[in-house]
C-alpha cells in the first residue's frame, strides 16, 4: 500500500530540523540544502514552527502543470520525479498549494519527497509519521 509523510502534531516541533538533516543525509549530502521538507518559524519562538511536507495529493496540481510529464502520478497518491524529462520550468513549485515543492538550484530541478519516511525516524518528538494512504472508498449507487 502507498505511504506518505504526515505531520502528526506540529505543537511538538521544537525546530531542531533533524528531519531535514536526515532527508539530505539520505541522498549522501550534509546540511539542510536539498531537503524535501522544511521546518520554519511560525513567527518567533512563542508561535512555534511550521512543518511543510508533501501531502501526496490524489490529483496533484504539480503533475498537472508539468509540460513534459516529468512528475508522474504515483500509484495511490503523490508524484515521482523523472529527472531526465524535467526542463526546469518551475511550474510545479508554483502550482503546489502547500508550498511543499522545493527547488534544487544546483540541478535546476524540483526537490520531490519520495515518501521514504527516513526523516520521520529521526524526529525526536514524533512530529512526523510515515503512514499508509487509506484507499479511497467510492460511493455505490
Amino acid at each position: 500500500m502507498p505511504k506518505r509523510l504526515s505531520v502528526i502534531d506540529v505543537e511538538r516541533c521544537v525546530g531542531c530540523q533533524s528531519c531535514m538533516f536526515a532527508c539530505t543525509r539520505r541522498l549522501g549530502k550534509g546540511g539542510l540544502e536539498g531537503a524535501c521538507l522544511h521546518v520554519r518559524s511560525a513567527g518567533g519562538i512563542r508561535k512555534g514552527f511550521v512543518v511543510v511536507v508533501c501531502r501526496a495529493c490524489p490529483d496533484p496540481p504539480c503533475a498537472r502543470v508539468c509540460p513534459t510529464d516529468a512528475l508522474e502520478v504515483r500509484s495511490g497518491s503523490g508524484v515521482r520525479l523523472r529527472a531526465e524529462r524535467c526542463i526546469g520550468c518551475g511550474n510545479c513549485v508554483k502550482a503546489c498549494p502547500f508550498g511543499a515543492m522545493f527547488w534544487d538550484d544546483e540541478n535546476n530541478k524540483p526537490l520531490v519527497c519520495v515518501y521514504c519516511g527516513y526523516c520521520a525516524d529521526y524526529c525526536p518528538y514524533e512530529v512526523l509519521a510515515h503512514e499508509e494512504i487509506a484507499a479511497s472508498v467510492e460511493a455505490t449507487p
